[in-house]
């Protein structure tokens, strides 16, 4: 008997960049941009000026060119603090909505792997979601803010 599918099943990243070109674009969020501006040095303005384009109420990551993320160089120029999409990749909220959507991104990341059945996707985007929620919990509790470990 075969057990459980679990995430490490389903992707295991290739590092080719794949998941930096293309496909909408890349929404981040407040605390993306305080963390990517501090990183580069740049005030919170000067990033989103010289490296965002306005989208729906928001900004995505601009794209060169070659339509490949700006921060893109062979490798994730930003990797340590790389926006919480990017991270999340590919167990995204999206797929909760539209499961279908794995077979859809697997044809340009080849990192994931396809034929699972959407329930084990859902299982699996609904673990990694959990795991990261968790896991920024963790990271906002602190010995100063009066909660015990």
């Amino acid at each position: 008997m075969r057990s459980e599918i679990t995430p490490e099943d389903l992707f295991e990243c290739q590092q080719c960049g794949q998941c930096c070109h293309g496909y909408g674009g890349t929404y981040i969020s407040r605390t993306d941009i305080e963390n990517i501006a501090a990183y580069l040095g740049i005030s919170e303005a000067v990033f989103l000026c010289r490296y965002c384009t306005p989208s729906a109420g928001g900004y995505v990551l601009a794209q060169k060119d070659d339509g490949f993320c700006v921060f893109w160089d062979q490798l994730c120029t930003i990797h340590p603090v790389k926006p919480r999409m990017c991270r999340a990749w590919p167990f995204i909220e999206n797929l909760l909505k539209n499961p279908a959507g794995w077979d859809v991104m697997a044809e340009a990341c080849p990192g994931m792997r396809t034929g699972f059945d959407k329930n084990d996707i859902l299982r699996c985007v609904r673990e990694k979601l959990h795991e990261r929620d968790a896991m920024r919990n963790r990271q906002s509790e602190s010995p100063a803010d009066g909660k015990s470990s």
